[in-house]
Protein backbone atom coordinates (compact mmCIF):
# COMPACT_ATOMS: atom_id res chain seq x y z
CA UNK A 1 0.00 0.00 0.00
CA UNK A 2 1.26 3.75 -0.82
CA UNK A 3 1.53 5.95 1.84
CA UNK A 4 3.94 9.26 2.47
CA UNK A 5 5.95 6.94 4.80
CA UNK A 6 6.30 4.49 2.55
CA UNK A 7 7.43 5.96 -0.19
CA UNK A 8 10.04 8.26 1.53
CA UNK A 9 11.27 5.55 3.13
CA UNK A 10 11.83 3.81 -1.14
CA UNK A 11 13.51 7.29 -1.45
CA UNK A 12 15.44 7.43 1.48
CA UNK A 13 16.83 3.68 1.37
CA UNK A 14 18.68 3.94 -2.36
CA UNK A 15 21.55 6.27 -2.59
CA UNK A 16 20.46 7.98 -6.22
CA UNK A 17 17.19 8.93 -5.09
CA UNK A 18 18.59 10.21 -1.27
CA UNK A 19 21.06 11.96 -3.20
CA UNK A 20 18.58 13.77 -5.67
CA UNK A 21 16.20 14.65 -3.24
CA UNK A 22 18.70 15.86 -0.92
CA UNK A 23 20.20 17.78 -3.97
CA UNK A 24 17.39 19.61 -4.42
CA UNK A 25 16.60 20.23 -1.07
CA UNK A 26 19.95 22.00 -0.69
CA UNK A 27 19.65 24.02 -3.37
CA UNK A 28 16.14 25.51 -2.71
CA UNK A 29 17.36 26.32 1.14
CA UNK A 30 20.93 27.49 -0.33
CA UNK A 31 19.07 30.17 -3.31
CA UNK A 32 16.66 31.36 0.22
CA UNK A 33 19.27 32.07 2.20
CA UNK A 34 21.06 34.13 -0.49
CA UNK A 35 17.61 36.29 -1.41
CA UNK A 36 17.21 36.41 2.35
CA UNK A 37 20.57 38.21 2.82
CA UNK A 38 20.22 40.94 0.15
CA UNK A 39 16.87 41.56 1.51
CA UNK A 40 18.30 42.09 4.53
CA UNK A 41 21.03 44.30 3.03
CA UNK A 42 18.47 46.48 1.32
CA UNK A 43 15.81 46.98 3.59
CA UNK A 44 14.01 50.50 3.67
CA UNK A 45 15.26 52.40 6.77
CA UNK A 46 11.49 52.69 7.72
CA UNK A 47 11.89 49.22 7.97
CA UNK A 48 15.58 48.60 9.44
CA UNK A 49 14.11 47.27 12.61
CA UNK A 50 13.56 43.95 10.45
CA UNK A 51 16.93 43.37 9.36
CA UNK A 52 18.02 40.60 12.11
CA UNK A 53 15.29 39.07 11.36
CA UNK A 54 15.31 38.56 7.75
CA UNK A 55 19.14 38.04 8.24
CA UNK A 56 18.39 35.43 10.81
CA UNK A 57 15.60 33.56 8.24
CA UNK A 58 18.92 33.61 5.82
CA UNK A 59 20.89 32.30 8.05
CA UNK A 60 18.61 29.49 8.75
CA UNK A 61 18.40 28.84 4.95
CA UNK A 62 21.84 28.67 4.35
CA UNK A 63 21.89 26.54 7.94
CA UNK A 64 19.36 24.17 5.54
CA UNK A 65 21.26 23.62 2.74
CA UNK A 66 24.22 22.11 4.67
CA UNK A 67 22.25 20.08 6.70
CA UNK A 68 21.13 18.51 3.40
CA UNK A 69 24.67 18.23 1.52
CA UNK A 70 26.07 17.23 4.83
CA UNK A 71 23.84 14.23 4.80
CA UNK A 72 24.65 13.20 1.06
CA UNK A 73 28.15 12.71 2.17
CA UNK A 74 27.36 10.84 5.23
CA UNK A 75 26.78 8.97 2.61
CA UNK A 76 29.27 8.66 0.92
CA UNK A 77 27.74 10.62 -1.90
CA UNK A 78 28.36 13.61 -3.62
CA UNK A 79 25.30 15.85 -4.54
CA UNK A 80 24.34 16.09 -8.17
CA UNK A 81 22.88 18.91 -10.27
CA UNK A 82 19.29 19.87 -9.69
CA UNK A 83 16.87 19.38 -12.88
CA UNK A 84 15.46 22.75 -13.61
CA UNK A 85 11.86 21.37 -13.66
CA UNK A 86 12.85 20.38 -9.85
CA UNK A 87 13.63 24.00 -9.14
CA UNK A 88 10.73 25.43 -6.69
CA UNK A 89 12.26 28.69 -6.05
CA UNK A 90 13.74 29.23 -9.37
CA UNK A 91 10.41 28.53 -10.96
CA UNK A 92 8.27 30.91 -8.70
CA UNK A 93 10.25 33.62 -9.90
CA UNK A 94 9.94 33.27 -12.93
CA UNK A 95 5.86 33.09 -12.47
CA UNK A 96 6.58 36.54 -10.73
CA UNK A 97 6.16 35.69 -7.22
CA UNK A 98 8.54 37.28 -4.82
CA UNK A 99 11.20 39.60 -5.47
CA UNK A 100 13.14 39.27 -8.44
CA UNK A 101 16.85 38.74 -8.84
CA UNK A 102 17.41 41.49 -10.72
CA UNK A 103 15.83 43.87 -8.07
CA UNK A 104 18.06 42.27 -5.04
CA UNK A 105 21.79 42.09 -7.37
CA UNK A 106 20.98 46.09 -7.19
CA UNK A 107 22.35 48.27 -4.36
CA UNK A 108 19.09 50.21 -4.66
CA UNK A 109 17.52 50.15 -1.44
CA UNK A 110 14.11 48.02 -1.28
CA UNK A 111 10.44 50.24 -0.41
CA UNK A 112 8.03 48.87 2.22
CA UNK A 113 5.78 47.66 -0.99
CA UNK A 114 8.97 45.08 -1.38
CA UNK A 115 8.63 44.05 2.26
CA UNK A 116 4.78 43.56 1.77
CA UNK A 117 5.79 41.74 -0.87
CA UNK A 118 8.88 39.36 0.21
CA UNK A 119 6.93 38.46 3.54
CA UNK A 120 4.18 37.70 1.79
CA UNK A 121 5.65 35.12 -0.82
CA UNK A 122 7.63 33.47 2.46
CA UNK A 123 4.40 33.20 4.32
CA UNK A 124 2.91 31.02 1.49
CA UNK A 125 6.19 29.07 0.87
CA UNK A 126 6.86 28.54 4.69
CA UNK A 127 3.29 27.38 5.01
CA UNK A 128 4.31 24.56 2.66
CA UNK A 129 7.55 24.15 3.96
CA UNK A 130 6.29 23.70 7.48
CA UNK A 131 3.77 21.01 6.46
CA UNK A 132 6.43 19.21 4.24
CA UNK A 133 8.47 19.02 7.61
CA UNK A 134 6.07 18.19 10.03
CA UNK A 135 5.18 15.46 7.94
CA UNK A 136 8.76 13.81 7.88
CA UNK A 137 8.97 14.31 11.54
CA UNK A 138 5.62 12.46 12.50
CA UNK A 139 7.11 9.71 10.44
CA UNK A 140 11.22 9.90 10.99
CA UNK A 141 11.74 12.04 13.87
CA UNK A 142 13.23 9.13 15.67
CA UNK A 143 15.34 7.80 12.10
CA UNK A 144 18.87 7.08 12.74
CA UNK A 145 20.37 9.01 10.48
CA UNK A 146 17.90 12.02 9.17
CA UNK A 147 16.19 12.23 11.95
CA UNK A 148 18.64 14.71 13.91
CA UNK A 149 18.00 16.79 10.68
CA UNK A 150 14.25 16.38 10.70
CA UNK A 151 13.48 17.81 13.60
CA UNK A 152 16.02 21.04 13.66
CA UNK A 153 14.68 22.03 10.22
CA UNK A 154 11.33 21.36 10.95
CA UNK A 155 11.51 23.34 14.37
CA UNK A 156 13.01 26.36 11.95
CA UNK A 157 10.36 25.67 9.67
CA UNK A 158 8.04 26.87 12.35
CA UNK A 159 9.97 29.75 13.61
CA UNK A 160 9.63 31.08 10.01
CA UNK A 161 5.99 30.63 9.50
CA UNK A 162 5.42 32.23 12.71
CA UNK A 163 8.23 35.60 12.04
CA UNK A 164 5.75 35.74 8.38
CA UNK A 165 2.41 35.84 10.53
CA UNK A 166 3.31 38.37 13.10
CA UNK A 167 5.04 40.48 10.62
CA UNK A 168 2.31 40.64 8.20
CA UNK A 169 -0.08 41.26 11.38
CA UNK A 170 2.17 44.26 12.30
CA UNK A 171 2.11 45.62 8.65
CA UNK A 172 -1.44 44.91 8.18
CA UNK A 173 -1.84 47.52 11.34
CA UNK A 174 0.22 50.00 9.32
CA UNK A 175 -2.56 50.77 6.87
CA UNK A 176 -1.20 47.64 4.13
CA UNK A 177 -3.56 45.29 4.96
CA UNK A 178 -5.01 45.48 1.63
CA UNK A 179 -1.79 45.08 -0.49
CA UNK A 180 -1.36 42.08 1.98
CA UNK A 181 -4.08 39.70 1.22
CA UNK A 182 -3.98 40.73 -2.51
CA UNK A 183 -0.63 39.44 -2.86
CA UNK A 184 -1.18 36.80 -0.25
CA UNK A 185 -3.77 35.26 -2.70
CA UNK A 186 -1.74 36.00 -5.45
CA UNK A 187 1.31 34.13 -4.37
CA UNK A 188 -1.17 31.07 -3.00
CA UNK A 189 -2.36 30.42 -6.03
CA UNK A 190 0.94 30.17 -8.48
CA UNK A 191 2.73 28.21 -5.21
CA UNK A 192 0.19 25.97 -5.68
CA UNK A 193 0.35 25.60 -9.40
CA UNK A 194 4.34 25.47 -9.38
CA UNK A 195 4.19 22.57 -6.15
CA UNK A 196 1.88 20.44 -8.76
CA UNK A 197 4.71 20.62 -11.74
CA UNK A 198 7.62 20.01 -9.25
CA UNK A 199 6.20 17.58 -7.54
CA UNK A 200 4.95 15.63 -10.85
CA UNK A 201 9.02 16.32 -12.39
CA UNK A 202 10.22 14.82 -8.91
CA UNK A 203 8.28 11.84 -8.78
CA UNK A 204 8.77 11.23 -12.47
CA UNK A 205 12.65 11.53 -11.87
CA UNK A 206 12.34 9.01 -8.86
CA UNK A 207 10.11 6.74 -10.67
CA UNK A 208 13.21 6.49 -13.08
CA UNK A 209 15.90 6.20 -10.50
CA UNK A 210 13.75 3.62 -8.64
CA UNK A 211 11.96 1.36 -11.41
CA UNK A 212 8.68 2.53 -10.61
CA UNK A 213 5.92 0.83 -13.17
CA UNK A 214 3.71 2.92 -15.25
CA UNK A 215 0.69 2.40 -12.71
CA UNK A 216 2.49 2.95 -9.88
CA UNK A 217 3.60 6.14 -11.01
CA UNK A 218 0.24 6.74 -12.43
CA UNK A 219 -1.45 6.45 -9.24
CA UNK A 220 1.50 9.12 -7.69
CA UNK A 221 0.64 11.18 -10.38
CA UNK A 222 -2.98 11.07 -9.74
CA UNK A 223 -2.48 12.26 -6.28
CA UNK A 224 -0.81 14.94 -7.01
CA UNK A 225 -3.13 16.34 -9.34
CA UNK A 226 -5.95 15.39 -7.01
CA UNK A 227 -4.11 17.72 -4.04
CA UNK A 228 -3.97 20.07 -6.59
CA UNK A 229 -7.96 20.26 -7.19
CA UNK A 230 -8.54 20.40 -3.76
CA UNK A 231 -5.79 23.41 -3.26
CA UNK A 232 -7.14 24.92 -6.48
CA UNK A 233 -10.96 24.88 -5.10
CA UNK A 234 -10.36 25.44 -1.11
CA UNK A 235 -7.09 24.56 0.09
CA UNK A 236 -5.36 27.98 -0.64
CA UNK A 237 -7.14 29.78 1.65
CA UNK A 238 -5.12 28.28 4.87
CA UNK A 239 -2.01 30.04 3.31
CA UNK A 240 -3.49 33.59 2.85
CA UNK A 241 -5.19 34.10 6.78
CA UNK A 242 -3.14 35.85 9.21
CA UNK A 243 -3.37 35.00 12.75
CA UNK A 244 -1.19 36.01 15.89
CA UNK A 245 1.01 32.99 16.64
CA UNK A 246 2.03 31.67 19.62
CA UNK A 247 5.83 31.85 19.05
CA UNK A 248 6.30 35.69 19.18
CA UNK A 249 9.48 37.03 17.93
CA UNK A 250 10.54 33.59 17.03
CA UNK A 251 13.16 34.75 15.04
CA UNK A 252 14.63 37.03 17.66
CA UNK A 253 18.21 36.70 18.37
CA UNK A 254 21.07 34.94 16.64
CA UNK A 255 20.43 31.67 14.53
CA UNK A 256 20.94 28.32 16.00
CA UNK A 257 23.96 26.26 14.56
CA UNK A 258 24.14 22.67 13.56
CA UNK A 259 28.18 21.84 14.30
CA UNK A 260 26.82 18.41 13.98
CA UNK A 261 26.15 18.89 10.32
CA UNK A 262 28.26 21.06 8.34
Amino acid sequence: MLSAKSLFQEILDHDESFRLFCSIAASGESQGGWENARIAALVPPDERELAPRIARHGADEDKHGRIFNALIKKRGLAPVPVPPETDYTMLLEKHGIGLAHEKLNSDEPLTVHDIVTYLAHSRVTEQRASEQMELLRKHFADHPDIGRAVRMISGDEDNHLAYCHEELLRLARAGHGRAIQHTLRQCALAEIRVYRDVSLAVMAHMGRILGWSRAKSAVLAAGIHGVYAYERAAGWRRMVSLKQPERRDALGGPATSAPEFA
